[in-house]
């Protein structure tokens, strides 16, 4: 196996998209496991990619027939190979998670990781697969709460919509999809910024303002897509919708993080933003 068929099968560069999770979620929380709480993103990058890996590995009769240029059909990575990796990557997720937050990681990160797994063997192809993958993205926005989770529910549930939308629209990325499932997606992506850009009790007003903004923007970036998927609901102009809504999180975890009045984070979360774009040409988000 090569480098860059590890990074195809893993998808190495859509894990920009994960850190601003648990982010969002210790700054809605005030930072209860302190300067541990950076190396979280790490633990979700992990298990991201082990989703990543375990979905080739499910998919891989079906890549047969509609997808043979990804790395298992193409022969450039045997099946054996996505399982292990899958595992490995889930282990140091887990391990990262136990080393940041001790029992309270672990009580997130351990009903992560089986959702991912759940998701890509079993739910993926049935409708729960959505709501699981939802399940997994509030999963990892809680992770970075400790044991605050009343605290982070709001980012968690806005992530989790914005997943939901994303996903339930991706599933016509080869054969298309339908103007119904296009205006779903477009009603998630309304209610999460909407409540990204609800202002918290005692928070300072440029918080306020930038929430807004960046909730402003996400909306119409992703929003646009999806809107244009309503409308002409294509696999061409799905695919495109679903990499935009995919890299669109970035601007929706930077919104929470302002929300809660963490205006640095919410910058730096934002910065992954570009390379996240640049990053998508070279190697398929999805």
């Amino acid at each position: 196996m090569k480098p860059r068929d590890l990074a195809e099968l893993i998808r190495l560069p859509a894990a920009l998209t994960v850190p601003g999770d648990s982010l969002a979620g210790a700054a809605a929380a005030d930072w209860p496991l302190g300067r541990r709480t950076w190396a979280l993103p790490l633990a979700s990058a992990c298990l991201y990619w082990a989703g990543m890996a375990l979905n080739d590995y499910a998919d891989r009769d079906l890549d047969r027939h509609e997808r043979p240029e990804r790395p298992i059909p193409s022969g450039r990575v045997r099946p054996d190979e996505a399982l292990a990796i899958a595992t490995g990557l889930t282990g140091a997720g887990l391990a990262i998670a136990g080393a940041a937050g001790g029992k309270r990681a672990l009580r997130v990160a351990a009903p992560l990781a089986a959702t991912v797994w759940a998701y890509d063997l079993l739910a993926k192809p049935t409708a729960a697969g959505p709501p699981c993958m939802a399940a997994a993205r509030g999963l990892d926005v809680l992770l970075g709460a400790g044991e605050r989770w009343r605290d982070a529910a709001g980012p968690a549930a806005a992530v989790a919509t914005h997943t939901v939308a994303v996903t339930g629209l991706s599933r016509g990325e080869v054969h298309g999809s339908s103007p119904a499932v296009g205006k779903l997606a477009v009603a998630g992506t309304a209610a999460a910024a909407t409540a990204a850009a609800a202002s918290r009790s005692g928070r300072k007003p440029l918080s306020r303002v930038a929430a807004g903004i960046l909730s402003a923007t996400y909306a119409t970036v992703v929003g646009r897509h999806q809107l244009d998927a309503s409308r002409t609901p294509d696999a061409p102009t799905v695919r495109r919708a679903t990499g935009t809504g995919v890299r669109g999180v970035i601007l929706l975890q930077s919104a929470l993080a302002a929300r809660s009045g963490a205006l640095g984070t919410a910058a730096a979360i934002l910065a992954a933003g570009p390379a996240a774009r640049i990053a998508a040409k070279v190697v398929s988000p999805t």
